[in-house]
């Protein structure tokens, strides 16, 4: 069972690290885009500065997942790291703890409050005509990830903590 858990779990790490390079890429050509028809035809389009915005939400809260899964994220350890081992491992439990409550409540619950709510407005960007709910999408789908990826890291340091 655990080791299905895992191929699933290594499928959506790869499928999520691929989602940000393609949504990177584009991200990237939609800027080259607007600096070349601002500067070399003389007229920005309309829609590249709008489109940019949007893929960077995507860009930024799906990074954000990806460096939660890395363990790449922002830290300061330094009191847990004169810690005994076994403490180290009860507190970052604590930690990953903390952060899936975090994420179900603001990031998945408060992302689809955000979402359902903007939906039901009809609220379009103004060049692209987008409804915004899907731009918002990005909050409740990072906040997913970082939930099944705390809930994984929780149980690798349960499974320590028990051999310890």
């Amino acid at each position: 069972m655990l080791g299905v858990i895992l191929k699933l779990n290594g499928w959506l790490i790869k499928g999520l690290e691929l989602t940000v390079m393609l949504v990177m890429g584009f991200l990237v050509v939609d800027v080259i885009w607007g600096v070349f028809t601002r500067y070399v035809v003389g007229y920005q389009s309309p829609w590249t500065e709008e489109l940019a915005k949007m893929l960077l939400i995507w860009v930024s809260l799906l990074g954000a997942s990806i460096g939660f899964i890395r363990k790449s994220h922002l830290g300061v350890d330094y009191f847990v790291g004169k810690l005994n081992d076994r403490s180290q491992t009860i507190v970052q439990l604590i930690v990953y703890l903390l952060v899936a409550v975090f994420a179900v409540f603001v990031l998945i619950y408060g992302g689809y409050r955000l979402v359902s709510s903007t939906l039901q407005n009809g609220q379009p960007s103004p060049a692209l005509k987008i409804e915004m709910g899907y731009v918002y999408l990005a909050v409740p789908i990072s906040g997913f990830f970082i939930v099944v990826f705390s809930i994984e890291t929780v149980f690798n340091k349960i499974a320590v903590l028990r051999k310890k």
